[in-house]
């Protein structure tokens, strides 16, 4: 688990080590993996390997050998080609490496260092100098071409993206750490990260241009706000962090999150990403581009690490004196954004498929008077959002009361697929009367003065000598007033349980 990443010191590992992927071309890398596949990384076997053995081997060396043939497709322009080439090299190392596991005489590890290494590659590496990052002639929107561009990259385009001209995925050390953040992910926390994939690429064009802007990784962003809060605008955790990436209050008012009109500005998408991406970047120049060490002060305070990190700021976030002072919490979550991020760049290859999620943005002007849980009873499921529309609703109209009904004429945001369905659905007909009567229905009020009476007598307390044939529930009967919960709890008692001469404390209700 001691593995850091920091441009100043790349980690010492085998083979597929961070110099590996600093070679000059991807000739020279591709050389070296073969190399790498026919030396291996464990060792060698006592005895010749077998047939069988040997086969698997061929395949990993085929699957080495076809970057180069991606490269030329790339380099021709074919770059549909040279990513179908890359997948189909990904999928016969899984392949093998399954096979490899049920083979006698077969070393795994070898074909799972070189898979991890030609997943690196497959974010744009193998492109060299060509990125892959240019946008495409966005559709007319009304909206900022900036913002619309950004809504309709694909996915394979917008993914390869640097920090500080670094790929991040060979930033990302894949240790113990990373690998158990990984299986959480994948596991107890997927629904939470599909979630937040979702809530992130209807609210995309507008967080995503500020870390653009700042020269960082899009998954770096997405692996931050899916462990701060799940994409949820309105997220306050009980520390008083807020917003869809958790500022605390001060740290909040020193990049402009104030106060508007009354709003929060952290609760606002945009310029939470902004003031984000300015955080990171600030941090990053404190500990010399070592990501690990920033995400931690993003979670624990850059006061703390500062301290923790002192006069070597390229120190390694797992060396004792810095991962031994942090809190559980932040040895778990630098991990946890970082493998969010991995994941966002490889889905695929870990049998996750995230949804296909159309985020192009759109605005309305409501047709008649309704607020943002009418229109989301009246939209449905429209679009296949099966879960309902309420969230997206509230992520991209983040200034507005869900409760509170907002008069003809009002200008929402929304996803460019909801503005037909709006207009089919919560213009006239059943539904929005429907919505409107339920969300309008009366609740009974409180009497105050009631409620006041009873608390007091609650507080006024006697004693009952419990007498042959008596349980909880016969006594709360002579009582009348009371409950089987209430006598439970005054006097503490597990399962019901009394005995005979037990004096209980009883509400006095006269």
């Amino acid at each position: 688990m001691v593995v850091a990443f920091t441009r100043k010191k790349p980690v010492k590992l085998s083979c597929f080590a961070a110099r590996c992927v600093r070679l000059g071309s991807l000739a020279a890398a591709m050389a070296l993996l073969a190399a790498c596949a026919s030396a291996g990384v464990a060792k060698p076997p006592t005895q010749a390997p077998s047939d069988a053995v040997n086969a698997l081997y061929s395949k990993l060396d085929q699957a080495s050998q076809n970057y180069d043939t991606a490269l030329r497709q790339a380099r021709a322009g074919d770059y549909s080609g040279s990513q179908k080439t890359l997948g189909e090299s990904l999928d016969t190392l899984k392949n093998a490496a399954a096979e490899c596991g049920d083979t006698s005489g077969c070393d795994p590890q070898r074909f799972f260092s070189v898979f991890d290494r030609l997943l690196r590659l497959k974010d744009g590496s193998f492109l060299g100098d060509q990125g892959l990052n240019d946008e495409v002639n966005p559709p007319q929107t009304g909206l900022a071409d900036d913002q619309m561009g950004v809504a309709s990259l694909p996915q394979a385009q917008r993914s390869v993206t640097l920090l500080h001209g670094q790929k991040l995925s060979e930033l990302i050390a894949m240790n113990g750490a990373v690998k158990a953040a990984l299986e959480m992910w994948l596991t107890q926390w997927r629904p939470n990260l599909i979630d937040a994939y979702i809530n992130y690429e209807y609210m995309r064009y507008e967080m995503w241009p500020f870390y653009r802007k700042a020269d960082l990784p899009e998954a770096l962003l997405f692996g931050i706000m899916a462990k701060e809060s799940g994409g949820k605008v309105n997220a306050v955790s009980r520390s008083g962090a807020a917003g869809p990436l958790q500022f605390m209050y001060a740290t909040g008012l020193r990049f402009g999150l104030g106060t508007e009109n009354g709003f929060d500005m952290r609760f606002d998408p945009a310029q939470a990403a902004r003031a984000n991406a300015a955080y990171i970047n600030e941090q990053l120049k404190v500990f010399n581009d070592n990501l690990e060490l920033t995400l931690a002060a993003y979670n624990a305070g850059e006061g703390r690490m500062r301290r923790l990190a002192g006069s070597d700021p390229s120190i390694s976030f797992y060396d004792p004196k810095i991962y031994g002072q942090l809190s559980q919490e932040t040895r778990e979550y630098v991990p946890a954004v970082l493998a969010a991020a991995w994941l966002f760049l490889h889905p695929d290859s870990y049998n996750l498929r995230f949804p296909k999620i159309n985020g192009a943005p759109a605005i309305i002007t409501l047709k008649r008077a309704a607020s943002l849980s009418e229109l989301t009873m009246c939209l449905g499921s429209a679009g296949g959002m099966n879960e309902g529309w309420f969230r997206t609703l509230r992520n991209l109209n983040p200034r507005l009361n869900p409760q509170q009904s907002l008069p003809e004429g009002t200008r929402l945001h929304v996803p460019r697929l909801l503005k037909h369905a709006y207009a089919s659905l919560c213009v006239d007909g059943p539904w929005p009367i429907l919505a409107a009567d339920l969300h309008n229905a009366a609740v009974p009020a409180v009497d105050r003065a009631v409620v006041k009476k009873q608390r007091a007598r609650a507080r006024r307390a006697r004693h009952y000598r419990v007498r042959r044939g008596d349980t909880v529930i016969s006594i709360v009967r002579k009582l009348h007033c009371s409950s089987v919960q209430e006598i439970t709890e005054m006097n503490r008692l597990k399962h019901h349980r009394i005995r005979i001469g037990q004096h209980l404390r009883v509400p006095d209700c006269r």
